[in-house]
């Protein structure tokens, strides 16, 4: 399946993933905001067979993992995946439950054409939790495993989803790939929000009660063929997609407790500084919450493309296309629940649609030397309710210019691929601050950045991964009274890096071991909220640079085999920021195991 970062499957139903970067994205069709992410799921086969495994790790981690496949007739073929997590937290009262399941079907007409049906169905519910906090905009000095939301919060969802595939070759060089899908899904919230306490630790604490119910209808049919005129070479690809997608949005009923004279917006009051404060009814006792209103809003998208990637020469080729998008966001209804009258949104029917242009030029001057050059104009969808208009987010225009060279040395035992890009955004969508079940845009970003991969083998069995990349991502347009100009976007880390080492034993008794050691590097970076033009404070939480090792060893033994890993072995405490005000602790040191067996 290929996919986008946001519809990353359960990882069980993977067979193998594949990030393509630089002119190997481009020559598989991708000149988008970022790589080319090639999910291979688990299909089914006509053979009989699976593998059973059971997942252990720290903090009460429990996942079983089944997985059957089999023919039903030899044109008919099924796979089920199943799994169960069950799992605590290095953070106090933390927990998370997740149950997963994949039925799928392979039917071969004949041998040009199958088609595959599949579902999946995902049932999560765990903790909310946003972390330690922030006093006066600097880090609380809670320790890593603190929780200070309140004990009954909860985040329950409920995933379903129904797909169909049709995949039909006409002859070597010309295939049509048909694909559609339905999903359904609903979140229910309720939650204190996150934790930006005074200077001397006072949180008036808010909550967000939500409940979300989402339907969405794809469907894309793609071309893809090869062709020649005269002696240049032609890959061309065709195709279309649409889909329509509902949102149900609960308004609820205030949940504030506290008397008259306080400010009502507020559910209680606690100080991150003195843990006796949380020792109260409020804490403990979820308050009732009456469902007011629901609003529903639709938008309605489709779009075609057509792209050619001419190979004019062995060394030379080209890449054109061009997509056009048109996306219909019509006003929201307002349902109220007492008299179920309906009323519009204050927001009109919107329709926006752009014609997205790309280009991409690739040069061989040597068998293993490929350079590159690259531009793509993307129209993206942005999921969510503005918190403006209280209707379903618009589209963001991304201008993406990117170069690169990839080389192979060494007779294929050394690549490297060195990637220079810069991306325009006309309108940043992120998390609202005044109300994060909301989205806003908060004006035009810019990203320059560099990536370099490096991989090789060193000696027989001893391998590498190594890679370091470079981004600097700030705001280079805003109104009035938006964020300052220039100012670096909070949760955006500069610097990273990361290193792979990994020794396979080839022979004796310990033949079939592998070792692994891994290294990663997360570099200043700044977390809290971007400082406004009419802001004379900021709210910038800067945050220091930090490492973490990890490592891990596997062995096979016919049918069986084991995989071990240890986590931040050298226990480093830093922090993840994000949503501005959450500050996670990033996870101790944890071990993992999985024990599997194939039939």
């Amino acid at each position: 399946a290929r996919t986008t970062i946001g519809g990353s499957p359960e990882a069980s139903t993977l067979e193998s993933v594949e990030v393509l970067k630089g002119s190997a994205a481009l020559l598989y069709g991708g000149v988008s905001g970022g790589a080319v992410v090639n999910m291979v799921t688990k299909k089914p086969k006509f053979e009989y067979g699976g593998e059973v495994s059971m997942r252990v790790g720290s903090y009460d981690l429990y996942k079983p993992i089944v997985d059957l496949y089999g023919p039903i007739s030899d044109k008919i073929a099924f796979r089920v995946i199943g799994t169960y997590e069950s799992a605590g937290s290095y953070r106090d009262n933390v927990s998370s439950k997740r149950f997963y399941v994949n039925p799928s079907l392979l039917y071969k007409i004949n041998d040009k054409t199958e088609v595959i049906v599949q579902g999946d169905y995902l049932k999560s519910n765990f903790t909310p939790d946003f972390g330690i906090g922030t006093i006066g905009n600097k880090l609380s000095p809670l320790g890593r495993n603190v929780f200070i939301n309140t004990a009954w919060a909860y985040n329950k969802t409920n995933t379903a989803t129904a797909q169909a595939a049709i995949n039909h070759k006409f002859n070597a060089d010309w295939k049509l790939n048909f694909s559609a899908s339905l999903q359904s899904y609903n979140r229910d919230y309720f939650s204190a929000e996150r934790p930006a306490a005074s200077a001397t630790g006072v949180w008036n604490r808010a909550l967000t009660r939500s409940d979300i119910e989402e339907f969405t209808f794809n469907q894309q049919i793609n071309l893809t063929g090869a062709f020649k005129t005269g002696s240049i070479k032609h890959i061309l690809l065709v195709g279309a997609d649409a889909d329509q997608a509902s949102t149900k949005s609960g308004g609820f009923s205030p949940t504030a407790i506290l008397p008259a004279g306080n400010n009502p917006t507020y559910y209680d009051t606690v100080n991150l500084l003195d843990p006796l404060s949380f020792d109260k009814p409020s804490n403990y006792n979820m308050p009732a919450t009456t469902l007011l209103t629901n609003t529903d809003a639709s938008v309605f998208r489709m779009g075609g493309f057509v792209q050619d990637l001419v190979s004019l020469t062995e060394q030379f080729k080209v890449l054109a296309g061009i997509r056009w998008s048109f996306q219909k966001t019509p006003t929201t209804d307002i349902t109220t629940i007492a008299s179920g009258g309906v009323t519009k949104g204050t927001a009109t029917d919107k329709i926006d649609k752009a014609f997205s242009p790309k280009f991409g030029i690739i040069y061989e001057p040597l068998k293993n030397t490929s350079v590159y050059v690259s531009y793509s104009n993307n129209f993206t969808s942005n999921t969510g309710i503005d918190i403006e208009t209280n209707g379903p987010m618009g589209p963001s225009i991304i201008d993406q210019y990117e170069a690169g060279v990839k080389n192979d040395f060494l007779e294929g035992k050394l690549s490297a691929n060195l990637t220079v890009y810069r991306i325009k955004n006309d309108k940043f969508a992120q998390t609202a601050l005044a109300d994060p079940t909301k989205r806003e845009f908060s004006g035009a970003t810019a990203s320059d950045g560099i990536e370099l991969d490096l991989s090789g083998t060193i000696v027989s069995g001893l391998n590498f991964l190594a890679g370091y990349s470079y981004n600097y991502m700030r705001y280079t347009s805003t109104i009035a009274t938006g964020i300052v100009e220039g100012e670096r976007v909070v949760g955006t880390t500069k610097n990273t890096a990361n290193a792979t080492l990994f020794y396979t034993f080839q022979n004796g008794d310990l033949k079939g071991l592998k070792l692994g050691a891994s290294a990663f590097y997360t570099g200043d970076r700044n977390g809290g909220r971007n400082t406004t033009k009419n802001n004379s404070s900021t709210g910038i939480i800067p945050l220091s640079a930090f490492t973490t090792l990890d490592f891990s060893a596997g062995y096979s033994w016919k049918k069986f085999s084991l995989l071990a890993k240890i986590s931040n072995i050298t226990n480093e405490l830093n922090y993840f920021v994000h949503e501005n005000y959450s500050v996670n602790p990033i996870a101790p040191r944890q071990f993992l195991t999985t024990l599997s067996y194939k039939f």
